[in-house]
């Protein structure tokens, strides 16, 4: 078989596909002149798809005109990409137009569940500290279009799906009174974005005051209160919202609020007296973060009362090959995939030595809250714990008791 064959053969297994047409074009010909193996073909089309992603040179403009050999030519390529990842990433050439290349569309689709989708946190890790969440599955699929989500990896994120026995399987739902239930409902979906769209809050509402030893978490980066604002809260529900600098709500939070709109529906609710928390999740690292994520921690300090709020995590990047394969797919613009990855118990994140950084910065401007507030570190090593808060725990159940505790403190003493 000749290279020319088998270079048709190979290439149907790797992203070519998702390159313009123009590249699609010229890596052909670098591979008919140089005979790239599959393997570095395969790579050299990674590389390529990134450069676009990251809105960098294309690689038809990163190639020379000659190489001495196809091994040169294929290190040249992948240095570029290295020097990229080891550079601190900038946002300095982004606007929110290179979204519009590729803004997301979905479609609104029902199911019938025969059982309540109450699960276990769908990223938990026996290597990690873990608070064992629970999960609410009320819908399938987010219609924000965040270009590190680890939920389009698990549906079809095209569709958004609601389950139609929903409202009937969580009143069939049976737990023990005597248990503290923590129990989330934001991740497959945002919690708040939909509303009350199929009678999911009021399902959800009626199950929380059926069970006042649930504490309910609805998770959120949108605005959309206004369930809350005209319905009666009940006391063992808390919403909590995941921020992130300007910056990266901008470039990589498509179709979000922003952080101001987020901030004043806290600020609505927490004047309501329903319980509020803050997710800083992820955390993520480009030039000058540590600043502006510090404007961030400041701006909440200055604009809610400790005593209000019940929780604030820090987290940061952590992704299965999924989830990049799926990115790459896309036809958008994003520093993600620029991160310099380091393994993280099977999957790709930042060292920990950058983790240290970003979560020993965060928690020690939120000094004034320190006595008031929970703050943990969500699905992170638990060698970072020490470092961080200067305590760890000895197990997850140990974090999930102490969580819970400080939780229903919180709730009781509102009522």
């Amino acid at each position: 078989m000749s290279y020319s064959e088998t270079f048709l053969d190979h290439i149907e297994k790797t992203n070519f596909k998702h390159l313009p047409q123009a590249t699609q074009s010229f890596l052909k010909n670098k591979a008919l002149e140089y005979h790239f193996s599959f393997q570095e073909l395969k790579q050299l089309i990674d590389f390529a798809i990134d450069f676009r992603l990251w809105h960098e040179q294309d690689i038809s403009e990163l190639f020379e005109t000659e190489y001495r050999s196809k091994k040169e030519a294929f290190n040249h390529i992948r240095t570029v990409w290295e020097d990229l990842k080891a550079q601190p990433n900038s946002y300095k050439n982004f606007t929110s137009d290179l979204y519009k290349q590729d803004v997301r569309k979905f479609s609104f689709e029902t199911f019938k569940s025969h059982k309540t989708a109450l699960g276990s946190c769908p990223v938990a890790s026996p290597n990690t500290r873990c608070c064992n969440l629970l999960t609410l599955d009320a819908v399938q699929s987010c219609g924000f279009d965040c270009s590190y989500c680890s939920i389009q990896s698990f549906y079809n994120q095209n569709r958004i799906g609601f389950d139609e026995n929903f409202k009937e399987n969580l009143k069939n739902l049976e737990l023990d009174p005597n248990e503290i239930y923590h129990i989330g409902t934001g991740q497959s979906s945002d919690s708040l974005m939909w509303g009350n769209k199929e009678g999911i809050l009021d399902a959800l509402f009626a199950f929380a005051r059926k069970y006042p030893n649930v504490i309910l978490e609805f998770k959120t980066k949108s605005n959309n209160i206004n369930y809350f604002l005209e319905n009666d809260v009940p006391k063992n529900i808390i919403c909590t919202w995941s921020l992130n600098t300007p910056t990266i709500i901008q470039n990589e939070e498509h179709l979000t609020a922003s952080l101001e709109e987020r901030l004043h529906a806290a600020q609505k609710l927490s004047e309501k007296g329903v319980l509020i928390g803050f997710h800083f999740h992820p955390i993520v690292e480009y030039e000058h973060y540590l600043e502006e994520y510090e404007s961030v921690y400041k701006e909440l300090i200055k604009r809610f009362d400790a005593r209000k709020v019940v929780l604030v995590s820090f987290g940061t990047l952590t992704f299965i090959k999924p989830v990049i394969q799926k990115i790459r797919t896309r036809n958008f613009k994003s520093k993600i995939l620029q991160m310099p990855f380091s393994n993280a118990n099977g999957k790709q994140s930042y060292s920990l030595a950058t983790k240290k950084e970003m979560f020993k910065h965060a928690y020690e401007c939120f000094t004034p809250w320190h006595k008031e507030v929970y703050f943990y570190l969500c699905m992170e090593d638990e060698s970072l714990w020490k470092e961080v808060f200067g305590y760890e725990y000895l197990s997850n159940n140990q974090m999930e008791e102490l969580m819970k505790m400080a939780y229903m403190k919180k709730i009781t003493s509102t009522v």
